[in-house]
């Protein structure tokens, strides 16, 4: 007995070492199987910028958005309510207005997302535009922050559990470049950058490439096209139909794991731009539906 007592421990162990060196192995494949799995694209929402229709009272704007068929929105703080609504979408909207704004929004099954572009002066105006953004659910600002502001408006955005996503106009704009978006976003978890992927090729750069720099700090992204690369002052023109690859934007931002919602800122044809808002969505709605 005492001769087959090692043999057979040492079978033992040999069996348990073996089960143990496969485990890890067999549980990443499983991980990895799950994540290639889940499709992120099911988790985009697909969104209108308001200052598409920047030219109507926001109730008429919201009209027009329901009849594309989209239910999420960016807001623009200025834009007149209309409906019987006093004043304009800001700060200044009193209690009883937002609660007639929230029921229209409902009634239409529509959220607002998202607002800006806006760029505060002062940190008091901030914290008004981030109790508006409270107020209203939203999930980020999109801005153009003075660089001197960066601390504050992280620690705020913390506060109240909203993200700020800095937008890139043309330039001569401080944000023109991904790099000085990036630059904001060191130490700031909660400063990120909403992509306007029209800008970027007016400025002459790769969307794609400008993608990449900011991976991990994209919050939001606006969808506009052009018609002629490098050119600041080309114009717009619906989306897919001009000189911007977006097949290779959105396969970029789901190898992000990209998060958020893409607004749509059809910034031509300003009064009669609701077919180009439906195009733009069902252009959108096809590619991503190649995407693998």
């Amino acid at each position: 007995m005492k001769k087959l007592v090692l043999p057979l421990l040492l079978s033992v162990c040999t069996v348990l070492f073996f089960a143990q060196c496969n485990e890890p192995t067999e549980k990443k494949a499983g991980d990895e199987a799950a994540k290639d799995s889940t499709d992120v694209t099911k988790n985009w929402k697909l969104g209108v910028q308001m200052w598409t229709f920047h030219y109507f009272h926001f109730d008429t704007a919201l009209a027009k958005v329901d009849s594309a068929g989209i239910k999420y929105i960016e807001a623009f703080p200025g834009q007149p309510l209309g409906g019987g609504m006093p004043g304009s979408f800001d700060t200044n909207m009193s209690d009883e207005t937002k609660a007639k704004l929230k029921q229209l929004l409902q009634s239409k099954g529509i959220s607002i997302v998202a607002m800006g572009v806006i760029s505060p002066n002062t940190i008091d105006e901030w914290k008004k535009y981030f109790d508006l953004a409270k107020d209203f659910g939203m999930s980020y600002i999109t801005a153009e922050p003075h660089k001197d502001q960066w601390n504050q408006v992280d620690s705020l955005a913390g506060v109240y559990g909203i993200k700020v996503a800095i937008h890139d106009h043309p330039k001569p704009n401080a944000y023109w470049s991904p790099d000085s978006v990036l630059a904001a976003t060191v130490g700031h978890p909660n400063i990120g950058s909403c992509a306007d992927v029209g800008h970027w090729s007016r400025n002459g750069l790769d969307p794609v490439e400008c993608l990449k720099k900011l991976e991990g700090h994209v919050f939001g992204v606006h969808l506009k096209d052009i018609k002629q690369f490098n050119n600041t002052e080309a114009a717009d023109t619906v989306v897919g139909k001009g000189v911007i690859d977006f097949p290779a934007i959105f396969a970029e931002l789901k190898r992000q794991h990209f998060n958020g919602m893409l607004s749509i800122e059809q910034e031509s044809n300003w009064y009669h731009n609701v077919p180009d808002v439906i195009s733009t969505k069902k252009y959108f709605e096809e590619q991503i539906a190649k995407l693998k």
